[in-house]
């Protein structure tokens, strides 16, 4: 398998829905699969690897949502639509340039501990 360039986790349709619209959510759902599958993200020849998605139930930041967490970078967006997630892919995914007004944190992953 390629290695793994980003995995993007959208919080899309949330069960109880206590930090945005299920149906926001559901849209930038349909738009992320779109983008990831029409711009080839998937493919496992990909230089730099492939984007994996997910769809999640809830992220747990329960404000500002629908929110979308970027891996490895730890990248926390709110506020999703099918917009953002348009410029979301083209500037940070494909660019490499967070938009950082959409930011609401940042958690990247820590250094493995030695001998671990």
């Amino acid at each position: 398998m390629s290695p793994v360039q980003h995995h993007l986790l959208l919080c899309a349709t949330p069960t109880k829905p206590l930090c945005g619209d299920p149906a926001v959510g559901a849209a930038s759902w349909s738009r992320l699969k779109e983008l990831v599958r029409d711009l080839g993200l998937e493919d496992p020849l990909r230089p730099g690897g492939v984007v994996l998605r997910t769809k999640a139930d809830c992220l747990r930041v329960c404000a500002d949502g629908p929110i979308l967490l970027v891996w490895p970078e730890g990248i926390t967006y709110g506020g999703i639509t099918p917009e953002r997630i348009e410029r979301i892919v083209h500037e940070h995914i494909l660019g490499g340039v967070p938009v950082a007004e959409w930011i609401l944190r940042r958690t990247p992953f820590s250094p493995p501990a030695a001998g671990g």
